[in-house]
């Protein structure tokens, strides 16, 4: 198939699903077109090395004063900031004019457009570019997350904007929910969530979940790798507002129970862009906040176990699946497995309660066994459920049946 893949920020390593869901389609022989926008020279190097992974990449430099005069411009009106922050109409109509071959026919069988903030892009064709079938990858329900945020956020400037976001953004996802052919979201949770913002009267498109996965070949265990005792790992882009409250929750409520019986136990936080909070957890010289690094992998290898508190979030936590596939066990709560089809216990340990949560992480510290044990698990879990290959098969059969 000839595929025109539209993401808003530039895919890599860290923008786990693009990443590897341009690279798999490619690799079971599909030409993938990937039309992206970036504002940095990172983004612009990413951009480069994306072009090894696909047929073509057609990179736009979109500055962030740009994307924070768009949003400007649509504080009167009913628009998410959301769906206006990557908007370039100039970058629109050079990918209308690619979408048509010369003899003005369609160039692509499918355009695939991701996120909310990708969404007015797929507007775009729609309106203007007709007969191409556009499948919207919704990813997540960002309402659905805003709708946790503006409730539990530690941050009081997170609560205002996600507030501000709420309403904005339930009506766009429920109008967008009847513009494509076909959305798709990650999680069973947001397929529900998307589903009741639809307004009265408004037919859905056909929603499908399409999990995440996991680069078997690059996040994978390491025998030869001895961990370090008693060494805790949270991994995450650590100026989002969701790992932020995470790593909060995770040092005042938790970490205590630890320290008083392990008080040797150090927690690693490893993500770029740590926040000020974030930074300030290091005043407790048993906390290490790393910023950026080169590659999460060693920090994953050395630890006795990766803590996953979610206090709120949506779709399919990516540190969870990295984390299993290095073979650590992972302690987490009850709102990240319901995305997940692990079996508690057996792939994963799962706690709400933080004394539970603390006693689940201690039991791991002080029983080898049990680390290997849930870790081997866990890692037979992802190589089943999420790997990349089968998740692009699954995406194929979704592109045929809309084309």
């Amino acid at each position: 198939m000839r595929i025109a893949y539209i993401v808003p920020y530039v895919p890599n390593l860290i923008r786990t699903r693009p990443f590897n869901l341009i690279g798999q389609l490619s690799a079971l022989g599909h030409t993938v077109s990937v039309f992206t926008l970036g504002s940095s020279k990172q983004d612009s190097r990413d951009a480069q090395l994306l072009m090894s992974r696909c047929a073509e990449v057609h990179y736009q430099t979109q500055p962030i004063v740009n994307s924070l005069l768009s949003c400007a411009a649509a504080l009167p009106s009913h628009r998410p900031l959301q769906a206006v922050y990557s908007w370039n109409l100039r970058f629109a109509e050079r990918m209308k004019n690619l979408l048509f071959g010369r003899e003005s026919f369609a160039a692509f069988d499918v355009v695939h457009v991701e996120h909310l903030r990708g969404s007015q892009y797929g507007r775009y064709i729609k309106a203007n570019a007709p007969g191409i079938p556009v499948v919207w990858d919704s990813v997540d329900c960002i309402s659905h997350l805003f709708r946790q945020a503006s409730n539990q956020s530690g941050s009081a400037f997170s609560k205002l904007i996600t507030s501000f976001e709420l309403k904005r953004t339930e009506k766009a996802e429920g109008e967008l929910m009847s513009v494509f052919d076909h959305v798709l979201v990650t999680s069973e949770i947001d397929k529900k969530a998307m589903l009741d913002l639809v307004p009265d009267g408004l037919y859905p498109a056909p929603i499908s979940v399409l999990s995440n996965g996991v680069d078997l070949e690059y996040y994978r265990p390491r025998q030869d790798i001895q961990r370090d005792p008693e060494t805790l790992v949270f991994s995450g882009k650590m100026s989002y507002h969701a790992n932020i409250s995470m790593v909060k929750y995770l040092v005042a409520e938790i970490m205590p129970k630890v320290w008083q019986r392990r008080p040797g136990t150090r927690l690693v936080i490893v993500g770029k862009d740590p926040s000020a909070d974030v930074q300030n957890l290091t005043r407790n010289p048993l906390v290490t906040v790393t910023g950026t690094v080169d590659d999460i992998r060693p920090y994953l290898w050395k630890a006795t176990v990766a803590v996953v508190p979610l206090v709120y979030g949506a779709g399919i936590q990516n540190k969870i699946l990295e984390a299993m596939a290095c073979g650590i066990p992972v302690v987490t709560t009850l709102r990240t497995t319901s995305s997940l089809q692990a079996t508690p216990g057996q792939d994963i340990l799962v706690a709400d309660n933080p004394d539970v949560f603390a006693s689940m992480v201690l039991q791991l510290i002080e029983g080898p066994h049990l680390q290997r044990e849930i870790g081997n698990s866990g890692f037979r879990y992802v190589q089943k459920y999420h790997n990349w290959k089968q998740i692009a098969l699954d995406l194929i059969r979704i592109y045929q049946k809309v084309n």
